[in-house]
């Protein structure tokens, strides 16, 4: 008889286990809910923010956000109890934020800027880069800062902050820029080099991955001090809390074991699938962020 009722306390408890596993799936709401009744996540990626979120040459999505978002996406699945495969959903800067609103994509993978007008509609991530605006011109076009560009044809990318930032400061400082507003990166470095304008403003960083992966830097430089500041992030819905505890523990925990950095030197520091290097060190700000991010609040 005591055998027996140690089997029936382990049934017991057996069963009051899976009562409570099936609990926690009834109670899986918003991005989470959808991606264990799917079976899928819905990621937005960009085709030509270098290094951050771009096509491969076999036309696959890779990058510095893109590996962010797959250990996210595995974070989900280990979350909901089953494996989740990936639907890429091709953004562009002026498409990103309406594809996280809508539901289109469930996490936007690419160099977008979180701020205060945006986190309105949608949420973000803890920070995975800082940048800010500055210039790409020809060498030898005599532009060396932004005070050089009265009058003249700039490129921006639609729906950037580097487009606000720039009828900002045209405003502001007189300058009677004509911006050329184009549909993506890759377009507005195309249009530069055919002569279509004198310069291309976008982020810092996003113009060395350019002209790294085109092999440029010879004929173009980046000029000019910061015109904007541009802390990155990873976009999904808002009001989700349970997404948004999610994200934030697994980049907590992605900082505590150093895979964001690590993360970081592969795209910054080695040589991109191009076989070109960025070379770009690891700010003391982004450093000083990721640190954040494992300190335990006192």
């Amino acid at each position: 008889m005591r055998i027996l009722s140690y089997k029936n306390l382990a049934v017991a408890a057996l069963a009051l286990c899976l009562t409570a596993q099936a609990g926690a799936q009834l109670v899986l709401t918003g991005t989470l809910k959808k991606a264990r009744d799917s079976g899928a996540v819905a990621i937005g990626y960009r085709a030509s923010s270098i290094p951050f979120s771009y096509l491969s040459a076999r036309g696959e999505p890779i990058g510095y956000a893109i590996e962010i978002c797959r250990a996210l996406v595995d974070a989900m699945g280990e979350e909901v109890g089953r494996a989740l495969r990936i639907d890429w959903v091709p953004v562009t800067a002026e498409s990103r934020i309406d594809a996280v609103v809508s539901g289109q994509v469930d996490l936007e993978c690419g160099s977008t800027t979180s701020n205060l007008e945006r986190q309105k509609r949608v949420s973000f991530s803890p920070t995975t880069f800082v940048s800010g605006t500055k210039l790409m011109v020809k060498k030898g076009s005599g532009i060396a800062s932004f005070r050089d560009l009265v009058g003249k044809r700039v490129l921006v990318t639609a729906g950037t902050t580097n487009e606000k930032a720039m009828r900002d400061l045209s405003e502001k400082f007189k300058l009677n820029l004509t911006l050329v507003a184009v549909r993506d990166h890759a377009e507005a470095f195309a249009q530069l080099a055919a002569d279509q304008a004198v310069a291309f403003a976008t982020d810092d960083v996003l113009l060395y991955g350019l002209l790294a992966e085109n092999k440029a830097q010879a004929n173009y430089a980046v000029v000019g001090e910061f015109l904007s500041y541009d802390p990155y992030g990873i976009m999904f819905r808002k009001g989700d809390a349970p997404m948004a505890g999610l994200v934030n523990e697994s980049f907590r925990r992605m900082a505590e074991d150093r895979d964001l950095e690590r993360s970081y030197d592969r795209w910054f520091l080695r040589r991109l699938p191009s076989g070109i290097s960025i070379d770009l060190p690891m700010s003391p700000q982004l450093t000083s962020i990721f640190q954040s991010l494992v300190q335990k609040p006192e």
